[in-house]
């Protein structure tokens, strides 16, 4: 009986269940083993498979910011006194925000009163500043150096923190502005040249940003224990200028302080290496300083007056007209015309800028007086297709090509309207416009046998894996014949020794040059302002083997009324320092 009911327990009555308690102790004791598997695997892909890429992250974001984001390209200019021959004009520098936690500001006005004289903001500003309770993050001072953090952090203020930064640095500030342009942002808050080189040149300064290919789970998270495909940043390209750094050093000094002389607006110096094209110098004033490039208030500062400010060249075109003319065979030196002070166009009388009439004169007093009437006898043994064409062969109506941003072409399209006024004016540089840049590199086909050279101003370009690509100059096109340049650049000699250039020559030297006093149209279109000129002066030396081209351009002078008095004698200072820097010896006895 026993066995049997045994067996009826077994078979016939389901066991009996186990407590409640014991359930729910087995179901937590089997999540918690689960967990920690997870957390074990979690740990092992992060400590074993993704090591590297994690420690990377942990590691304040160093190693891996390195690797994703490329270091901008430094730009260079020469320097024969720095060991490498070259000097930083646009680098990287590490410097420091220093900003406010408002919220862990126990006493604005204690800290304002301690931070404004160490910082430089107005104490009241600073009071206001640092009330703003709801903020945790207010930029007080940015691009502080080293020096200036150390007093900050010596006041212990808290609630006053900061945090280092990778900043674009201009060790020249102004001087080389409107050549290398600055870095700024675009709307996506991504650093970004504008203008000048770093403009032109921004994709290869910049490099290329790595990238990380990497899975992540649905609310976003990165998955670690996947694969993974990693690429470096690539970073941006050096550049080193052709600019010389002493020379545009002396050039924007001496041409600050003659634009203070005169009164002027502004002005512009551009000197070319005639034999290559390669930019020796380029400074216009006003500048700006690149560090603080927001503070400026009218962006057309950021121009480049150089290769952006087209304008109405006056006489130092004259040359240019001279030039075809005697490259066509039409003229020489010692051509005669009867210069009865005026010439009637239609319902135009176009006189000469003194007004008097100077009688038989040759195409070389032409230049040395700037007989507007002489030009126009010029034009007309070419005729106006020629002329146009020739203009055209000289560079102008188009941009150089120039590395900067924002060249403009100027405007020689009045020359092909029907009609001779339109040529007669041009002779001497009214109703087209041009480029200082254009007319420098104009004048550099005189100086180099007749042949354009296109301007540069980027020497080298150095790559991050070491290699080195050297701009090679380029002959646009041979203009004129190497005769007629050494017969032109004879007359202008002429202008220097006997004409209004007198005040452009540098003793021992023959310099080869032309004035011009440009008038400024009106900006409703109707003649030209009373009062109001551009003086500019144009030319290079020595005449046999010139070592640079310049052209001097000075705006609105107050205190004289023609260039030979204010761009003649600043071309003959700059050019006095140029022949002695280069080392050029005499030419002539003094």
């Amino acid at each position: 009986m026993t066995g049997w009911h045994k067996a009826k327990n077994r078979q016939g009555r389901a066991a009996p269940k186990r407590p409640a308690g014991e359930v729910r102790l087995r179901v937590f004791q089997g999540v918690v083993l689960l967990a920690m598997a997870a957390i074990v695997g979690r740990l092992f892909t992060l400590q074993v498979l993704s090591h590297k890429f994690y420690a990377s992250l942990a590691s304040n974001q160093h190693s891996i910011l390195q690797d994703l984001f490329p270091e901008r390209g430094a730009i260079y200019l020469r320097d024969p006194k720095s060991p490498d021959g070259r000097f930083p004009a646009a680098i990287n520098k590490t410097l420091s925000t220093v900003f406010a936690n408002c919220e862990e500001i126990e006493d604005p006005k204690a800290a304002a009163k301690a931070l404004a004289p160490v910082i430089g903001i107005d104490e009241a500003l600073l009071v206001e500043r640092l009330s703003r309770t709801d903020d945790p993050y207010e930029p007080l001072v940015k691009k502080a150096d080293d020096e200036l953090v150390e007093k900050v952090k010596a006041l212990a203020i808290k609630g006053v923190g900061f945090t280092r930064e990778q900043f674009r640095y201009y060790p020249e500030k102004s001087a080389l502005s409107h050549i290398v342009g600055f870095v700024g942002s675009n709307d996506k808050s991504e650093h970004v040249g504008r203008y000048g080189i770093e403009g032109y040149w921004q994709e290869a300064l910049a490099g290329r940003p790595g990238t990380i290919a990497q899975d992540n789970d649905p609310i976003g998270r990165l998955i670690g224990s996947v694969d993974r495909q990693f690429v470096r940043a690539k970073d941006g390209d050096d550049v080193t200028l052709t600019i010389d750094r002493n020379i545009q050093y002396v050039v924007c000094e001496k041409l600050r302080a003659a634009v203070a002389k005169h009164g002027a607006d502004g002005g512009t110096v551009v000197v070319l290496e005639p034999k290559t094209g390669a930019v020796m110098a380029m400074c216009s004033v006003p500048e700006f300083d690149a560090n603080d490039f927001s503070k400026v208030q009218d962006l057309r500062r950021f121009n480049n007056p150089a290769i952006f400010g087209p304008y109405e060249p006056g006489s130092i075109f004259k040359p240019i007209t001279m030039a075809a003319a005697v490259d066509s065979g039409k003229v020489g030196p010692n051509t005669l015309f009867n210069d009865e002070g005026v010439v009637k166009i239609g319902p135009y009388n176009i006189r000469n800028s003194d007004g008097k009439a100077h009688g038989l004169q040759t195409m070389t007093q032409v230049l040395e007086e700037s007989l507007n009437t002489g030009t126009i006898f010029a034009v007309r043994q070419i005729g106006n297709k020629a002329f146009l064409k020739y203009v055209e062969e000289f560079g102008f109506g188009t941009p150089t090509g120039i590395e900067l941003d924002t060249e403009a072409g100027g405007d020689i399209e009045s020359l092909r309207k029907k009609g001779d006024i339109y040529s007669a004016t041009g002779s001497f540089g009214q109703g087209l416009t041009t480029t200082p840049l254009q007319l420098a590199a104009a004048f550099g086909v005189i100086a180099n046998g007749g042949k354009l050279m296109k301007p540069y101003v980027v020497e080298s370009v150095r790559h991050p894996d070491g290699t080195v690509e050297k701009t090679e100059p380029i002959v646009v096109r041979q203009v004129i014949t190497k005769r007629a340049a050494s017969l032109v650049g004879g007359m202008l000699v002429r202008v220097v020794e006997n004409g209004h250039g007198k005040r452009a020559a540098v003793p021992g030297y023959y310099v080869a040059g032309k004035t011009g006093t440009a008038q400024i149209p009106r900006s409703d279109g109707k003649g030209y302002e009373v009062g109001a000129s551009i003086g500019s002066f144009a030319g290079y030396a020595p005449v046999d083997d010139p070592a640079f081209v310049m052209i001097v351009r000075l705006d609105r002078p107050r205190d004289v009324e023609w260039a030979e008095s204010s761009a003649g004698p600043l071309f003959g200072d700059i050019a006095k320092f140029l022949l002695q820097y280069l080392q050029i010896p005499p030419d002539r006895a003094k």
